[in-house]
């Protein structure tokens, strides 16, 4: 009631105001000019409704114009406030002129809500958000490198919309969003958050924390004191000078295959607690899971905070790589799956797969729990019914204190049902259940909606990490203290043209008497969402795509912006229902360039409130390349690449990573230079990656390049990485219909796609959607949805690099662009592989600014496969594009043509030759090249597919067809023998199906070239 009669009497305050001004030579007339030319002015950089002043009030030397909420969607920096006083005081009459101006919108002046990150005068008494702590929730102390100017100590909660849930209205589980171009909500916004954005923020230094699982993997081992249900699985202790005992309280234990209604693991169990020592025999606890296969897995540790417990436990994971260490401050995130990080572990029990906790500390005195530990994702163990009591509907999170009718279902025995998905797949509400948080977070409408209760969870999860730390000091909670929280979600409406949707912030000022618990304003939400939304937009606009929409920054009461006690962005990136967006959201440059863009708003928000200078942490190197110096040494060499967009983004010094054979990467070793010598030993197939570091942290890594030196060797192989692409499905639009075109080409994922569910089935654009089981246009099968796809590895130089060696043949690796700019010469080489995998021109959305990439030859590098051949030189190709790469585009050159057709002595039949991936030789002069091949011409886990190979001719004199498809005899490779050899084929090389089949048919290659 308050409130009610607090806004009527401004109202009527602004009323008097606004007359008082009338009267006194302000008219309505000239106030319509300021809202038309604020208007106009908005209009330029965000697509918003129209602006007004509704008020003015008029005190002594200054004149206060009262504008809308449109007019607070506009993104005030120091440049534009000036301008817009200065053409509102030339609106104004005359009489005025001496008169200091404020324009007021959102309860603020507009200078008032430039982002503090932006502005060159710091408000000296403002406070900031900032949590002062000693240690953080986890310490990498393996990372060879210490961001001091990026986001170390700091935490950041955060989630991926939505996920797979249990709707009890129609007994099912569902997902929360339509099936649609390709994807579905829940899943396609892990495709930023997990392969882009998580990792840009840790090798920034951050900790970040998620409310659904991370892990992919679907096989999940919990190894535990209490025991397990992986029966091999071993949890063991060691006594050093402190003896282990069983802690006081509950702890973990997995008693059931799954679990239901409130029941909560971390309450069935024990946990085991040790003094801590500086020096002497340390104590240990082990865990050793018993694997069913060999692979990459998350790895989460749990234990329990006690009276003075130690912010420095000691936890070592021994894995494929070798050994990484890392310090958990168990004084916060008691009772919970704490991530680690990913590793690679090999199939079984050894004891290069285990997690070993040490009681050595820096203080002793202390006290180390330990408890179960959690490796690889598995699937979904949480079971749900409809309640007893019924179901309510479900209610929009913008619909604050809304309560949804009780639905009450015929009187039917429904079973308790799991998903039957991937842990990952499944919404926040179920890891939180599962990761021991209490029910007043993972089910507040106390089990009647699951759809209310998983995007409430995620506010109130927020919360409950925070609770007992310097963010909210008084309430229950695991003491983490949260910097900020951000919500990631791709539903921004919808249009039935080809026009942008675009990006939408949301943040939320209206609760807490508009404060933090320590004092600082909520409207550090709002720059946040600013800063955030702003690198978005530019960063889009600057290489993609110069009319993406910027919509506005909403102060609205959505339930995941208003609850977290911290400052929190509800982020509608671009709109998954609509074509246009989806051109460039499919996309994996795109997706890289937005998380990054996300990791830069967070950065200068961060560096902003904690007072500090920030650096962006570099873009990946690449010119890599490696060569022989000696006999047993090989060089590395690579070039740092500029970040037209960041100038901090500028690498200082490189981190060089090594894995041997079929092991796992080490921690790395920091290296100033751009090259790096190391020795090898033959026989041996050594593989590296690189990574840029400056002040703000790490850059993603390089291509992996490999290398070996045979013991008898026959000759050595130049492996030439042509194929980096990545990219969306080819799509089309025409009269009426559009849509993405899979069996063309169903693009390149970066690494792995766990958002692909199916291929679009709807092209009509006037089918509208009528419900989540009818999409409408853009409706898409579900059949992939739980499948992780394999994508570009950017490891393809080690997968030919082993049928070399297996051949006999020493080999060095580079990419292609250290050939065509010079660095490494095929002339020094008598045989080389040249790797093109899917590469094909290839635009991104609907082409324009971002120019065309990932051409099989360039003009360089026909340049110097023209000069390899003339010295004789024996080349082998493979690619299912290097045919109609060249002929089959819009703009054919005559030129590439020419070139494959009397450099390489082949020419393009056709495309989309084949199906069903099996190849064969035939008769020939070139009797060396034999053998079947079968290669993956359907989507897998396991490498990229193959869906549109080439059928190519032979050109010329001596080329001869020597590989056909089965199925129709269409002409598959072509091999040329004269002044020096060619073996072309149209389809990759590392496709196929396993390890023998290539080392087969690396040796006819080979034995064909040295015959």
């Amino acid at each position: 009631m308050k409130s009610i009669l607090k806004s009527s009497l401004s109202l009527m305050v602004a009323g008097l105001f606004f007359q008082t001004a009338s009267a006194q030579g302000i008219s309505k007339e000239v106030l319509a000019s300021i809202g038309e030319f604020l208007t106009e002015t908005s209009r330029k950089e965000i697509s918003v409704g129209k602006i007004s002043v509704d008020s003015v009030a008029v005190n002594k030397n200054t004149i206060e114009l009262y504008a809308n909420m449109n007019c607070s969607y506009i993104s005030f920096r120091e440049n534009n406030v000036t301008e817009i006083y200065g053409r509102i005081k030339q609106l104004l009459p005359a009489e005025y002129a001496k008169y200091e101006v404020k324009l007021i919108t959102d309860k603020h002046a507009i200078e008032e809500l430039i982002p503090l990150a932006l502005r060159t005068k710091k408000p000296k008494k403002a406070l900031t958000f900032t949590n002062k702590i000693e240690k953080p929730l986890i310490s990498r102390i393996s990372v060879p490198f210490r961001p001091e100017c990026g986001l170390l100590n700091r935490h950041i909660a955060m989630w991926q919309s939505h996920g797979y849930y249990y709707e009890p209205k129609l007994t099912r589980w569902e997902w929360q969003r339509a099936r649609i171009f390709q994807t579905v909500e829940d899943l396609y916004t892990q495709s930023y958050v997990l392969p882009f954005l998580v990792p840009m923020l840790e090798n920034a230094g951050a900790n970040v924390l998620l409310p659904r699982e991370r892990d992919n993997n679907t096989t999940e081992v919990i190894v535990d004191n209490d025991g397990s249900l992986s029966a091999g699985s071993k949890y063991a202790e060691k006594l050093g000078v402190k003896q282990w005992s069983e802690g006081a309280g509950s702890g973990f234990a997995q008693k059931k295959e799954f679990y239901i209604n409130t029941e909560n693991p971390f309450r069935d169990g024990t946990f085991r607690q040790v003094e801590t020592i500086k020096k002497g025999e340390e104590s240990t606890a082990e865990w050793t899971p018993d694997l069913p296969k060999a692979g990459s897995y998350a790895v989460y540790v749990s234990y329990k905070t006690v009276e003075n417990s130690a912010d420095d436990a000691l936890y070592t994971v021994y894995h494929k790589g070798g050994v990484s260490q890392f310090k958990v401050n168990q004084t916060m995130g008691s009772g919970t799956w704490i991530y680690l990080g990913h590793f690679s572990f090999d199939a079984g029990k050894n004891s290069d797969a285990r997690i070993v906790l040490s009681n050595r500390s820096s203080k002793s005195g202390k006290v180390i729990t330990a408890d179960a530990v959690k490796i690889g994702g598995g699937y979904g163990n949480i079971a749900r019914r409809i309640a007893d009591s019924g179901a309510t509907e479900n209610v929009k999170s913008s619909d604050a204190g809304a309560q949804g009718e009780v639905k009450v279902l015929p009187k039917v025995d429904y079973p308790y049902e799991t998903s039957g998905y991937p842990r990952y797949t499944e919404a926040a509400r179920y890891w939180l259940q599962w990761a021991g948080f209490p029910e007043t977070v993972f089910s507040p409408s106390k089990g009647v909606n699951d759809y209310t209760d998983d995007y409430k969870s995620r506010g109130l999860w927020v919360n409950y990490l925070a609770g007992g730390s310097q963010v909210d000091p008084q309430a229950e909670g695991l003491k983490v203290p949260v910097d900020l929280s951000f919500a990631f979600h791709t539903d921004a409406g919808t249009t039935m043209n080809d026009s942008i949707i675009g990006t939408l912030g949301i943040f939320c000022t209206n609760t807490d008497e508009g404060k933090f618990a320590n004092g600082a304003s909520r409207y550090a939400a709002r720059d946040l969402t600013d800063l955030i939304q702003s690198q978005i937009v530019n960063d889009i606009r600057n290489l993609y795509e110069p009319n993406w929409s910027r919509r506005g920054m909403w102060n609205q009461s959505y339930f995941e912006a208003r609850v977290p006690k911290v400052p929190t962005m509800l982020l509608e990136l671009l709109s998954h229902q609509n074509f246009a967006d989806m051109r460039y959201g499919l996309d994996p440059r795109f997706r890289f360039t937005v998380s990054r863009a996300i990791y830069k708003g967070m950065l200068q928000f961060l560096a902003s409130q904690y007072k500090q200078k920030y650096v962006v942490q570099p873009l990946p190197v690449d010119h890599f390349s490696l060569s022989f110096i000696g006999e047993n040494e090989v060089e590395l060499s690579w070039e740092p690449v500029n970040d037209p967009l960041e100038p901090t983004a500028v690498a200082e010094q490189y981190v060089v990573y090594t894995r041997i054979g079929d092991g796992d990467f080490d921690n790395g070793v920091v290296v100033k230079k751009n090259s790096y010598n190391v020795k090898q030993v033959a026989g041996q197939i050594y593989s590296y990656k690189v990574a840029a570091l400056n002040k703000g942290g790490q850059s993603f890594p390089s291509e992996i390049l490999s290398a070996c030196r045979s013991v008898d060797e026959k000759g050595v192989v130049l492996v030439v990485n042509g194929f980096d692409r990545i990219s969306a499905p080819a799509d089309f639009v025409a009269d009426g219909i559009a849509g993405f075109y899979d069996e063309l080409d169903h693009g390149v994922p970066y690494k792995t796609d766990y958002k692909y569910i199916g291929n679009q089935t709807e092209f009509r654009r006037k089918i509208p959607w009528m419900d989540d089981d009818a999409a409408g246009f853009g409706a898409s099968r579900a059949n992939y949805e739980t499948q992780v796809l394999a994508g570009n590895s950017f490891d393809y130089p080690a997968v030919h690099g082993q049928a070399i060696a297996q051949s006999g043949y020493s080999f060095v690796s580079c990419s292609s662009k250290a050939v065509m700019d010079g660095q490494v010469k095929l002339t020094d080489y008598k045989y080389v592989d040249l790797i093109l995998g899917k590469q094909r021109l290839t635009k991104c959305g609907r082409g324009g600014v971002h120019p065309l990439e990932f051409k099989t030859f360039p003009a360089m590098l026909q340049s110097v496969i023209r000069d390899f051949c003339s010295n004789k030189g024996n080349l082998f190709v493979s690619g299912a594009f290097v045919a109609s790469d060249l002929w089959d585009n819009d703009a054919p050159d005559q030129a590439d043509k020419d070139f494959a057709t009397n450099v390489l002595k082949y020419k393009w039949r056709t495309g989309q030759a084949a199906i069903t991936g099996k190849v064969k030789s035939v008769a020939s002069p070139y009797s060396e090249l034999k053998g079947k091949y079968e290669f993956y011409s359907e989507l897998n886990p396991e490498c990229y597919v193959v869906e549109s190979p080439d059928a190519l001719e032979p050109a010329g004199n001596d080329s001869y067809t020597v590989f056909r498809y089965s199925e129709n005899n269409l002409s598959a490779g072509v091999a040329y023998a004269g002044d020096y050899k060619t073996c072309v084929l149209g389809f990759p090389f590392e496709s196929l199906k396993t390890a023998s089949q290539r080392v087969q048919l690396m040796s006819t290659i080979l034995n064909f070239f040295g015959k």
